[in-house]
């Protein structure tokens, strides 16, 4: 990607109704585009939302889990930025709520991470439990577990109701949501973006923020990919899903199981959600027998009381990917058009922190009561000049 100006499309066609739109015009209504929008309304700004197909957006497939001390993050941006996101996780939702007056199913659970063999690195560490100890944490593993890692501030959120609750609070907010539009093209004028062609609309804005997910390629060309994930859901048996309650200590799972070859993530009613293959097969959909296959032999290994419970859902979604699995935010070769694609598999557990970070990017001032820095040193680790081709 030495260049993304000079391959970016230019309008070819006219269309009836030219807007002058908001402030800001996001690309992409997603859970990152929402984010943005919700930081940037708190904050004062006008903002509208150019969306495509909003059950399309990756994070209706997600499993919810912030987990970035399950993942074991290597030291640097990746886990700084991970670890920030986490830290705003609990104001961010309870804010959302307030606003939309919608559950977002916030739940800090904490992650039980399993393993069948003792790494050497296990002594070392202060979250490690033994094979007995992990089975009093969590009954119903499989015998053959031979310890694990428990680390209780990670947890989750249902984002399904997250992102419903998300999108009605920057409704309510003042925010402008087009929804069912299609960017077909952007128009561009020398160092600036002039506008985009969509279904419907000429529009025009002062600034533009590309969160176009795993379809970036489409409009732009930054070097995102889609990698696709299914992943299907287990209800515990009605007799006692039917008397559960928030919270309730009758959940057969009271945190997330992060396996080495699976995880699993309990819901608060009794739903558990499976995950997730991660397969490069471009934007070819839909479950496949191999796919299922490998996260039901996976799981049932791992907790075997899953092979008890029903099916009640399997489904797919496209993550966008990077080369090296960092996100692209911030600057663009375009002075107003900023960049906030590229989350690949933590989109749910970065959009507090984008949304912040993002909206000081862009105005150039922190919200109040927030302290972080307006620009950490890590955010330059996301520019999008990381790609460009040496010559």
């Amino acid at each position: 990607m030495s260049n993304l100006r000079d391959s970016a499309p230019h309008a070819a066609s006219n269309f009836p109704v030219d807007r002058r739109t908001r402030d800001f015009l996001i690309i992409g209504g997603g859970i990152i585009g929402l984010s943005i929008a919700l930081e940037l309304l708190l904050r004062g700004t006008t903002v509208t939302i150019v969306s495509r197909n909003f059950p399309q957006a990756a994070a209706h497939a997600a499993a919810g889990m912030l987990a970035p001390q399950a993942e074991q993050l290597p030291p640097g941006a990746m886990q700084e930025f991970s670890y920030f996101s986490r830290s705003l996780y609990a104001d961010w939702t309870a804010k959302i709520e307030q606003i939309s007056g919608l559950p977002t199913g916030y739940w800090e659970c904490g992650i039980l991470a399993p393993v069948y063999q003792v790494p050497p690195e296990a002594a070392r560490g202060k979250d490690w439990l033994d094979a007995q100890e992990i089975q009093q944490k969590q009954s119903g593993l499989n015998p053959a577990v031979a310890g694990g890692w428990w680390y209780p501030s990670d947890g989750q959120v249902d984002n399904r109701l997250l992102v419903q609750a998300l999108r009605s609070a920057v409704l309510t907010l003042g925010g402008e949501i087009l929804e069912g539009e299609e960017v077909k093209c952007l128009k561009f004028q020398g160092e600036k973006l002039g506008g985009m062609h969509t279904s419907n609309y000429f529009l025009e804005s002062d600034r533009y923020i590309l969160a176009t997910g795993a379809w970036s390629q489409e409009l732009l060309p930054v070097p995102i990919y889609p990698k696709k994930g299914q992943m299907l859901a287990v209800q515990v048996a009605s007799e006692l899903s039917s008397s559960l309650s928030p919270n309730t200590p009758e959940l057969p799972l009271q945190q997330v199981l992060y396996g080495e070859e699976t995880y699993i993530v309990p819901r608060q009613d009794g739903r558990i959600i499976i995950g997730a293959t991660s397969e490069n097969v471009g934007f070819r959909g839909d479950n496949t027998p191999q796919g299922v296959l490998q996260l039901l032999q996976a799981a049932i290994k791992l907790y075997p009381d899953i092979q008890n419970f029903a099916l009640v859902e399997q489904w797919w979604g496209f993550r966008p990917a990077t080369a090296d699995e960092l996100p692209i935010l911030g600057a663009s070769p375009y002075s107003n058009l900023a960049l906030a694609v590229g989350h690949y598999r933590n989109g749910i557990l970065l959009a507090p922190a984008t949304g912040y970070l993002m909206a000081n990017f862009l105005l150039h001032s922190p919200r109040e009561g927030q302290h972080q820095q307006q620009t950490p040193a890590y955010f330059s680790a996301f520019d999008w000049r990381r790609f460009a081709e040496t010559t």
